[in-house]
């Protein structure tokens, strides 16, 4: 399994704007992937390949590329940094082995970067981080690592020492020399009990040791190396693509076991059509496998297999454990298992979708044709979780900020040749039980049919989402149909009494009964959204709204005003701070009164002000305040017209 040491699978994560695809182009041309290098600024770097990101100078979608360094392979991921296109990160983030988490020198540590290293943390990825913009730094680099200590972890070790000549960021200087200090073993073996004992015990310890140690604590997630550099003016480059392959691990995998992976991006393809990016983790795939979908329960045919560098691909012949690639032939979704789940790592959510827009066509003319582009993007970014209501010809999509707006737009112009327009963007309520109740159900006229279900719905605690389980014995409703019941609770739930996704409840199958003769294949399938809007009936439902983090910088002058609107806006005030003549205002603020206050206050203040927001958590509305959304389909409350709509026959 020699090949599988010498992959890096290797994901560069950061704020916006902190330098990602600056330092990916460096890295690129060092490695000589490219010949020539792109800019941003000029829209002619190779990982923004689409036409909005290089009229934007962002990214907007995570581009993969792969390039050769010291023997290794090592799979790229460069990821948006603006926090509109989090989503992206999210599926990227469960495929990596190891990350690099880019810090802007001169901005530090920001709030997305926090969201970022929490993510990180959480899922065990083993990371570098690497300090960029040093040639923009006017304090001291000791103010960026602490604010890295204080904010992110202080299981941080700085392996480089910056190196100014006239005030003037020259080169980082690698500090891990042949001579083993006191300071270093005490940064180590904190997390270190191997290499406490061996220094308690008087033993000698050599750098290599040293060395070997530090790659394992990075490994297990229990120690970040600290790099600097420059990507703009390529200092440091060289020293972070080393640092890669010595410091961050090779992928866990056996290609003699079954196949297990994950679907984690699609994309369409003018000659190919439906690309599936797959990262495998054990077995392997070759063209012409038939490759058992374990999500969806069926089998596909594999008809090419691409690598993949940003708009470029490579074909080959077989995709191993421990590796990334594009599949053709496959009819999966984001998030599919292919083979067995066994080897695939959990799902870790970073992006919240907190805003849904209608959407329409310039054209009449284009409506359906808009449909058909909506359900793409939709299957390449589930998060849109785009809503078609036929009745009222209306199409709803669901974002994470306006700028994603603007990005969509563009693309549906530039792929579909489609001129869209949006409305004012509305803020996603929840919905959740007020009490403890049960939901019934006799599903058993008209004939053919007999399925009978009594749930239990339960409030749980705030952010704890959707749990089920069943306590009825198989006598009375048998295993497969229970099965049923679970498996479509989750999707009964998307909306409620109001129209809003259900969440924060636990639902018990607590008894029911099936028959013999007359039960059909469907029937519990069509009985459990009766009988789960029965139970929301009885136990009633409170609203739900997002809850945002925020942090605004203003002139001191304005530090009155901006705490007055935020109590007129329902904000709550952790701290505030004055430094340098600016007030620095911490707290929390719904969305639904603060969406339009970055730019009133931006206006205010003559542009002298800046609002950094982040999602925290959903919280219970106002008592009184009543949303409703538009319900897609017959509300199986009415239940007569339900029945008749799910046997075809309105």
């Amino acid at each position: 399994m020699d090949y599988i040491k010498s992959i890096r699978n290797v994901g560069i994560v950061a704020n916006i704007d902190a330098g990602k695809t600056t330092t990916t182009e460096h890295i690129l041309y060092k490695s000589g992937k490219i010949k020539k290098l792109g800019n941003v600024d000029d829209g002619t770097a190779k990982t923004d390949y689409l036409a909005v990101e290089r009229e934007r100078g962002i990214s907007v979608v995570a581009a993969a590329t792969s390039f050769n360094w010291k023997n290794c392979t090592i799979n790229l991921i460069d990821t948006p940094g603006h926090i509109d296109f989090a989503s992206e990160v999210e599926r990227s983030l469960r495929i990596l082995d190891g990350a690099i988490l880019i810090i802007s020198a001169p901005d530090g540590v920001t709030p997305h970067t926090n969201v970022l290293f929490d993510a990180l943390q959480k899922m065990k990825i083993p990371t570098l981080i690497f300090v960029n913009k040093m040639d923009m730094l006017n304090f001291p680099v000791e103010y960026v690592v602490e604010s890295i200590r204080e904010n992110l972890t202080d299981k941080i070790i700085q392996i480089q020492k910056p190196i100014f000549e006239n005030y003037e960021f020259k080169w980082a200087e690698n500090i891990l020399r042949n001579d083993v200090s006191d300071d270093l073993i005490d940064v180590l073996s904190k997390y270190d009990d191997e290499l406490l004992q061996k220094y308690l015990n008087n033993e000698k310890i050599g750098m290599e040791y040293i060395d070997g140690r530090l790659i394992k604590l990075v490994e297990n997630s229990l120690m970040y190396p600290i790099l600097f550099g420059s990507a703009q003016k390529d200092i440091g480059i060289k020293e972070l693509m080393d640092a890669i392959v010595k410091y961050l691990p090779s992928p866990k995998g056996d290609i003699s076991k079954p196949l297990s992976g994950v679907i984690f991006k699609v994309q369409r393809d003018k000659a190919m059509g439906k690309l599936s990016y797959v990262r495998i983790y054990d077995g392997q795939i070759r063209i012409r496998d038939l490759v058992h979908n374990f999500s969806k329960d069926k089998d596909e045919k594999v008809t090419q297999i691409r690598k993949i560098n940003a708009s470029s691909y490579s074909d080959i012949d077989i995709l191993k454990a421990g590796d990334i690639a594009a599949v053709c032939g496959l009819d999966g979704h984001i998030g599919d298992i292919l083979g067995t789940p066994s080897s695939v790592p959990p799902e870790h959510h970073i992006a919240n979708s907190l805003l849904a827009v209608k959407i329409k066509p310039k054209n009449d003319d284009d409506y359906y044709k808009l449909v058909e582009a909506l359900q793409i993007l939709d299957e390449e970014d589930p998060l849109l979780n785009f809503r078609w209501i036929k009745e009222l010809k209306e199409l709803q999509i669901n974002i994470m900020g306006t700028i994603q707006v603007e990005v969509i737009r563009r693309m549906i112009q530039e792929r579909f040749s489609i001129n869209v327009e949006f409305d004012k963007p509305g803020v996603i309520y929840k919905e959740t039980p007020s009490k403890r109740g049960y939901g019934f159900v006799s599903y058993t006229m008209p004939k053919p049919c007999w399925a009978v279900v009594k749930l239990l719905i339960e409030p749980s605690e705030r952010g704890s989402g959707l749990s089920v389980k069943s306590i009825v014995s198989a006598d009375k409703i048998l295993p497969r149909y229970q099965n049923d019941i679970l498996r479509t609770l989750p999707e009964a739930l998307q909306q409620g009494l109001y129209g809003w996704e259900v969440t924060d409840l636990k639902v018990t199958l607590v008894d029911g009964e099936d028959h013999v003769m007359h039960t059909h294949p469907q029937d519990f399938v069509v009985a459990t959204p009766m009988a789960i809007m029965d139970g929301l009936f009885n136990t009633g439902v409170k609203l739900l709204e997002p809850i945002l983090y925020f942090k605004i910088t203003v002139p001191e002058e304005y530090a009155g005003k901006v705490i007055n609107d935020l109590t007129q806006m329902r904000g709550v005030f952790d701290k505030t701070t004055i430094v340098k003549k600016n007030a620095i205002i911490e707290g929390e603020v719904p969305l639904s009164t603060s969406m339009d206050y970055p730019i009133n206050l931006s206006i205010a203040t003559k542009g002298h002000s800046q609002m950094i927001t982040r999602f925290i958590r959903y919280d219970t509305c106002p008592d009184g305040f009543i949303a409703k959304r538009e319900r897609i389909g017959v509300n199986p409350l009415d239940r007569a017209k339900y029945i008749l709509s799910i046997r075809g026959a309105i």
